[in-house]
C-alpha cells in the first residue's frame, strides 16, 4: 500500500507515538444531522485536539522523525498564521527544542497569542511582511542562514504520514461491521486528505471519497482538471484554514487519480449557514475550514445520502468570535432570510410611512441610511431587511410593484455591496 509514501506500518508506529502528547480524537455520531439527511453522519472531531486542529498530527510526525535522525540540535522553523503555526508550536514545547514561527505582520492578534501559549518559552514569534508570502520568503532565507530545519504545511512524506493518523483512527472507532459509504474530507494545501486517502487505499474504493474546497479556493479541483498542480491566480481567504494557492507537489500526485468530479466547492456563505447552525443547535464551535465536509451534506442532498454511513471530517475549530457578525451577516443572506435593497423615494411628508406600511409582520429594518441628501424630488435609500422566511421577500417586493416603488435589489451584487454595504 503506497500513496504519497503512506504505509499502514508508519501510520500506525506515528499513532502509538502520538499518544504520549494526546488521546485520539472522538468519532462521533451526530444525532442531528443523521436525522436531517436520513443517514447515519459520523463526525471525527478534530477540533478537540489541544490545539484544535489536526495540524498537530503532521507537526509532531515530522519533528519526531527529524529529532530521531540527529536534528535536535537545530531549529526548527515554520511559516504560517494558523493552525499549522499552533501545532508546531506544541510539539516544540514537547520536545523541548526551539522554534521560531514567521507570521505577516497582519496576522490579528488572538493567533500570536495562542501559538506563544502553546510554545511557551520555546518559540520565538517573527512578524515580517504583510503577506503570507513574503512571510514565506524570509522563513527560507532564515532556514538558509542558520542551518535550520523547515516544517512545511502540508507537502511532505512525513506530515502527511502524520495527518494519515486521522483515517488510523476512524477505523478503530467505528462499531464493528460498519464501514463507511462516503468519507467527506476537506482540502486546501492537501496534507489530510492525501494522508487519509493513502491509508485507506486498499480498505475502500476511490468513489466513497467526497472531497470539498471553498468556492473562491479551488485548487484541488482546478489542478485535477488540469491534470497537473495549478497556482490559482486569485484567492478569497475567507476560508483561511482552507485557502490554499496551490496544492502541494506530493500531495497532487496522491490524489490524481480522483475525479474532478469528486471535489465539491462551496460557497463561502454556505459555510457560514453550517458555522452558526452547528453553534446554535449542537454548541459546537467550527472554524470556516472546519465546517467544509458537513456543509458537503446540503450540496449532496438528502436523497443521495438517505441510508448510508458518512464520515465528515471536521479540520478545526480556531474560530475567532470577532468574525461572528460578518459570519451570521453571510449566513442569513445565504439562506434568503437578509436582503438589501437601494430604494427610490420620494422627497415628500409621508413617504417613509408609506414604505413602512409595506412591510411585513416578520420584515425587520436592518439598516436605514440615505445615499443621496441633495436631490429635491427623490432621494436613494440603503435599506438592509431581516425575515423569518425567505419567501417573505417575494411578497414584499411584489408590494414593491404594485405601489410604484423603484427598488434595486443588490444583495447578489458583489461590486455594490463591498462599496455600500
Amino acid at each position: 500500500m503506497t500513496r504519497a509514501g503512506v504505509t499502514k506500518a508508519g501510520v500506525d508506529e506515528a499513532k502509538a507515538a502520538m499518544r504520549a502528547i494526546f488521546p485520539e480524537t472522538p468519532l462521533q455520531l451526530n444525532e442531528h444531522l443523521s436525522r436531517r439527511y436520513g443517514a447515519d453522519i459520523w463526525l471525527k472531531r478534530e477540533d478537540l485536539s489541544p490545539v484544535r486542529s489536526y495540524k498537530i498530527r503532521g507537526a509532531f510526525n515530522f519533528l519526531r522523525k527529524a529529532i530521531a535522525a540527529g536534528a535536535s540540535g537545530k531549529t526548527f522553523v515554520c511559516a504560517s498564521a494558523g493552525n499549522h503555526a499552533q501545532g508546531f508550536a506544541f510539539v516544540c514545547r514537547h520536545f523541548n527544542i526551539p522554534g521560531v514561527v514567521f507570521m505577516p505582520v497582519t496576522t490579528p492578534q488572538q493567533k500570536i497569542d495562542k501559538t506563544r501559549m502553546f510554545g511557551g518559552e520555546f518559540i520565538t514569534i517573527r512578524l515580517i511582511g504583510d503577506i503570507f508570502d513574503q512571510c514565506y520568503a524570509a522563513a527560507r532565507a532564515h532556514v538558509e542562514e542558520t542551518a535550520g530545519v523547515m516544517v512545511p504545511p502540508f507537502d511532505d512524506a512525513d506530515i502527511i504520514e502524520g495527518q494519515a493518523t486521522v483515517a488510523s483512527e476512524i477505523l478503530e472507532q467505528l462499531p464493528d461491521g460498519v464501514a463507511p459509504d462516503l468519507i467527506v474530507l476537506p482540502v486546501g494545501g492537501g496534507g489530510l486528505s492525501s494522508g487519509v486517502t493513502g491509508y485507506l487505499a486498499d480498505r475502500t474504493t476511490p468513489e466513497r471519497f467526497v472531497f470539498t474546497e471553498p468556492a473562491g479556493a479551488p485548487s484541488l479541483k482546478r489542478s485535477l482538471e488540469a491534470g497537473q498542480p495549478v497556482t490559482l491566480a486569485k484567492l478569497d481567504n475567507f476560508v483561511d484554514g482552507a485557502a490554499v494557492a496551490r496544492i502541494g507537489d506530493l500531495n497532487f500526485d496522491a490524489l490524481k487519480h480522483f475525479s474532478p468530479d469528486q471535489v465539491l466547492l462551496l460557497p463561502e456563505n454556505a459555510i457560514c449557514v453550517t458555522i452558526t447552525d452547528m453553534l446554535n443547535v449542537e454548541g459546537v464551535v467550527l472554524e470556516p475550514a472546519g465546517a467544509l465536509s458537513i456543509t458537503a451534506l446540503e450540496t449532496l442532498g438528502r436523497e443521495a445520502l438517505a441510508g448510508k454511513t458518512v464520515i465528515c471530517v471536521v479540520s478545526g475549530g480556531n474560530f475567532d468570535f470577532e468574525r461572528l457578525p460578518d459570519v451570521k451577516e453571510r449566513a442569513m443572506r445565504h439562506s434568503g432570510r437578509k436582503k438589501y435593497f437601494v430604494l427610490r423615494l420620494a422627497q415628500r411628508p409621508g413617504a417613509l410611512r408609506d414604505f413602512l406600511n409595506l412591510l411585513g409582520p416578520e420584515d425587520d429594518i436592518a439598516r436605514f441610511e440615505y445615499l443621496k441628501k441633495s436631490a429635491r424630488n427623490f432621494g436613494s435609500i440603503l435599506i438592509g431587511i431581516e425575515t423569518t422566511r425567505p419567501e417573505n421577500f417575494s411578497q414584499l417586493v411584489e408590494r414593491f410593484e404594485a405601489a410604484g416603488m423603484g427598488y434595486q435589489d443588490i444583495t447578489e451584487n458583489d461590486i455594490l455591496a463591498s462599496l455600500i454595504i
